[in-house]
């Protein structure tokens, strides 16, 4: 058996991030420019080209993937990609982050296939709100989806919500209370500053700890141990012990000396820190050596030397990587 990939740093990398696609059917503000320009479908790697690099991963060490996208809801052919990667031998857990609007449809599917966790983002409960952050969106889609998948058998459901300053900081806590009356947990998100997505986002940053303190004007908040092998560190709720609250933080708490990640785009680049722009392109390798692993095994272990001990974003917020987090892989 290969042994794991470890980095320049002694971090064991046993979680990967993989899109299937840099398509999606919102335009969220934070994500994406209004009027984008998707990759051409040759450039993208095909279905079998992902499962060949998820077999790779989990070869390796890797225990934890997490399929992204785009919206990978809108990827011909998911469910059964789901349901082969999850049968992968030594994988502990295939999991799915999705804007929900393909839920109503894929939830039991992907349930069924072996997907045993997902992340649903929801910014607000606003429907005008809504559509003027994801530009096309529909709340009520979402929420329908959201209902869809607590009813399909997951493991765990959890809703990620990024806070903008002067869009939706103003709903934190309705947020917190929506997931309190679902069962659900939540997290919040720190806007990162990925590509120029028309507006400035000098001012838009709303620190974890902004949010936190106003968590603390209405609930009781007990800190927690546990963790889902990813970036957040949660807290409990004491009148709700059922509803973990999460704080992805990559501004104000820099989550980067215990980083076990690297993410795979959808045009097949290994990323080796979302913060930076060291890559390694996979397709290249994945078509140059279609029959022999090895060589594949060997340019991934190499590259891990390279990933940066950690991103250096700016306290302003402004651009410094230039793709958009629709290309970096949700």
């Amino acid at each position: 058996m290969a042994s794991t990939w470890v980095d320049g740093f002694g971090r064991q990398i046993d979680y990967v991030r993989i899109s299937v696609t840099d398509r999606c059917d919102f335009r969220c503000i934070y994500c994406m420019a209004e009027d984008m320009t998707f990759l051409p479908r040759q450039q993208v790697l095909t279905l079998e080209e992902i499962y060949r690099s998820a077999q790779l991963f989990v070869a390796n060490g890797v225990r934890k993937i997490r399929l992204t996208g785009g919206e990978p809801l809108v990827r011909k052919g998911i469910v059964e990609l789901c349901a082969q990667i999850s049968t992968l031998p030594g994988l502990d857990e295939l999991v799915m982050t999705t804007n929900g609007s393909q839920l109503t449809r894929h939830a039991r599917g992907l349930a069924e296939a072996g997907v045993r966790r997902l992340n649903i983002s929801l910014d607000t409960l606003d429907a005008e709100r809504f559509r003027a952050m994801t530009r096309v969106g529909d709340l009520q889609q979402v929420l329908a989806g959201i209902d869809a998948a607590q009813q399909a058998g997951f493991a765990s459901v959890k809703i990620n919500s990024v806070i903008i300053r002067g869009r939706n900081d103003d709903e934190i806590q309705r947020l917190t209370e929506f997931a309190i009356q679902r069962g659900l947990d939540i997290t919040f998100i720190e806007e990162m500053p990925l590509g120029h997505v028309g507006r400035s986002r000098e001012q838009a940053l709303f620190r974890s700890d902004q949010i936190q303190s106003l968590l603390e004007q209405r609930y009781r908040l007990a800190p927690s141990v546990e963790t889902t092998g990813g970036p957040a560190r949660y807290v409990r709720l004491e009148e709700h012990p059922q509803t973990r609250v999460g704080f992805i933080s990559p501004h104000s708490n820099n989550f980067c000396s215990s980083c076990n990640r690297v993410r795979l785009t959808s045009e097949g680049r290994l990323l080796l820190c979302l913060g930076n722009e060291h890559d390694l392109d996979m397709r290249a390798l994945l078509r140059r050596h279609p029959l022999d692993d090895q060589p594949l095994i060997d340019a991934v272990r190499n590259a891990l030397q390279y990933k940066p001990e950690r991103h250096e974003f700016s306290a302003d917020g402004e651009v410094q990587i230039l793709r958009f987090m629709n290309a970096s892989g949700g």
